[in-house]
Parts: structure tokens; sequence; C-alpha cells
């Protein structure tokens, strides 16, 4: 099972697939199942031959792009490395009163490698804690009255697109999508 991270989505918006939109453009491409997930541009979905992953993603996103005019990109983890995150609990430990959220962001393979661990943006309000090859997990911290921006910085800091979401909805989606 894969999920679907597309960012800067909101479902039903401009620019943005409303649900039905992104499940059937998934399922056009070849998916042999699509749920979306929230209204976030989340979708969790399975093909049949993991060979053909790229291939259903790259048709869906055309479909879509066809359909609404989507332009953003969108980025793919399965549910079985997130559920070891979840698992793995990786936040244990870094809870603190300037703690806004934990979050998990993901973006272009080949950035995973840019980001160092562990890792303090220079106002100290986005704090790296782990890098995985399919996610970022960071902490947005309070300073001076505000939140860290994790998606800004971590696409300052790779050069490249990343979208993020809350922990809490990793954890919602690993769970009412367990195998």
């Amino acid at each position: 099972m894969y999920i679907a991270f597309f960012r800067n989505v909101n479902l039903g918006h401009p620019k943005s697939p409303n649900r039905s939109q992104l499940e059937e453009a998934f399922l056009e491409a070849g998916a042999e199942s699509a749920h979306s997930f929230q209204t976030n541009g989340t979708l969790v979905f399975s093909v049949t031959a993991p060979d053909n992953l790229e291939t259903v993603v790259a048709d869906a996103w055309n479909t879509l792009h066809s359909v609404c005019g989507l332009q953003e990109p969108v980025f793919v983890s399965t549910r079985e490395h997130l559920a070891g995150l979840v698992a793995a609990d990786p936040f244990a430990g870094h809870a603190s009163e300037t703690v806004y959220e934990f979050c998990a962001s993901f973006m272009p393979a080949e950035a995973y490698t840019r980001v160092p661990v562990p890792h303090w943006s220079p106002r100290r309000n986005v704090e790296v804690i782990q890098v995985t090859p399919q996610a970022v997990l960071c902490a947005s911290h309070i300073v001076n009255g505000r939140p860290g921006g994790v998606t800004p910085y971590l696409e300052k800091l790779v050069q490249a697109p990343v979208t993020t979401r809350s922990w809490g909805t990793i954890v919602r989606l690993v769970r009412k999508f367990s195998s």
C-alpha cells in the first residue's frame, strides 16, 4: 500500500482536484484501489505490480493536470514505512514547552540526502529529528510567539519542493489503513 502526498492541494479549491477526481485519476491510471484521506491531498492507494508504481503516479498526475490544472508535485511513501516510524515513536523524548507540533515532510528522493540530522534552523524554530529514505521528521518550535515553518525551511535547505503533514495525521492514516 502506498501513500501519495500532494504539495499545496486542498480538495475542491482552484487548481486542486475534488475527492472523486483524485481517486478516479489513480484508478484510471491503473491503481487497484484509491482512497482520499482528509482534504489535504493525501491519497492511500495500491498497485498490483510495484514495477508499475511510477507509471501509475505519473499518469494520475497528468490526468489531474488536465482535469483541474494541478501544478504541484506528488511524493510517495509506503504505508509499511510510515507504520514502522509510528511504531518506533520517533518523537519520544523530544517534547518540550516550545514544541508547537511534530511533522513528517516528503520531498523528491534525491533531496533526503541533503537534510542534515540532527539539525536546527538558524532561528531554532525548526528541528530536524530524523531523516529516512521516505520522510523527514521535524519539530516546529515556537520562537517569539510564532511556530517555525517546517515546509518553507526545508524547501530552502534542500532547494526542492516539500510537503508536510502533522504527525497526528500520519498516525491516524497508519491506524485507519492498517493491514
